[in-house]
């Protein structure tokens, strides 16, 4: 009677056992400037540079996926997680890939490492790297980036984006997912439908930003003949320079409020709107700030 009772209990645990996800232990040498390819569906994805000439992957795989390998050789490595059903190819084959669990990919590869990164569900961490370039593409996962990197390229639709470190050259696309980008360096393009930016850094040679109703707090220093361009619909524009900044602003909104610590707005004749334009220090930079509805506030720094 004991057996009969416990029997149930076995079953749940074995069960268990068969769906728990398949522990990832692999190793794969690698060069020291290597272009790593890395892809999940759902789950996580954790990657930390080190400072050994060495992939390693660890994690848990989905119960669903087809054992994962490393491919590839020393200078171009590949580590991507697909559906054992091999119902398609493609990266956004939902079908066949709902039927896997999720997958948790915890790497770590050498500091100077590029890294080419895809994923839909899945969050994914970067934390380390110094001197690759850094490629996202994400659909609803969150991006953390801690790296130096001379270019960074990160396409977002829902997931936010989280940027610490220093970036010389960023281009930053969400749809609704905020952008947190503290230290942007010379070259920076971002844009949002929605999503909330809040950017710094500098001196930016060349700064755009546009968003359609998300609003922007943008705090940072003018490279010598450099330029920022900023353009919004309905987002409120929060733009902070230092007082020793040099160059030409224009300022403009077709019905938002406009308020400038550099020069005095003017307001529209007819209609609504008012603008602003004028010198800051000698001029030699171009800064052109624009909203339709969205309140423009440009702010000297304390």
């Amino acid at each position: 009677m004991k057996t009969a009772h416990c029997l149930p209990l076995l079953l749940c645990l074995c069960i268990g056992d068969a769906l728990a996800g398949t522990p990832i232990q692999l190793q794969h040498a690698a060069s020291a400037n290597a272009r790593i390819s890395i892809s999940n569906i759902a789950g996580s994805v954790n990657v930390t540079a080190w400072d050994r000439n060495e992939v390693q992957v660890g994690g848990e795989l989905g119960d669903g996926a087809k054992p994962l390998q490393i491919t590839g050789d020393d200078d171009q490595l590949s580590i991507k997680v697909e559906p054992r059903s091999g119902s398609g190819s493609g990266w956004f084959n939902f079908g066949g890939d709902s039927r896997m669990a999720p997958t948790t990919l915890e790497l770590h590869v050498p500091r100077a490492a590029s890294l080419t990164v895809k994923v839909i569900s899945a969050p994914l961490t970067i934390d380390g790297l110094a001197g690759g370039d850094i490629t996202v593409n994400t659909i609803s996962g969150n991006a953390r980036i801690h790296a130096n990197t001379p270019a960074l390229d990160i396409d977002s639709v829902s997931g936010g984006i989280e940027l610490s470190g220093q970036v010389d050259k960023a281009s930053l696309q969400t749809v609704s997912g905020e952008i947190l980008a503290p230290a942007l360096g010379r070259t920076a393009k971002l844009e949002t439908i929605s999503g909330r930016i809040q950017a710094g850094g500098g001196p930016w040679q060349a700064l755009t930003l546009s968003t359609v109703s998300g609003d922007v707090q943008l705090s940072g220093k003018l490279a010598a003949g450099g330029s920022i361009d900023v353009d919004s619909m309905s987002g409120d524009v929060q733009l902070r320079l230092p007082a020793d900044t040099s160059a030409k602003l224009h300022a403009s909104s077709f019905s938002g409020d406009l308020r400038s610590d550099f020069g005095k707005p003017i307001e529209a004749e007819r209609g609504p709107g008012s603008s602003l334009d004028t010198s800051i220090g000698a001029g030699d930079g171009k800064i052109h700030l624009e909203t339709f509805s969205g309140d423009l506030r440009v702010k000297k720094q304390e």
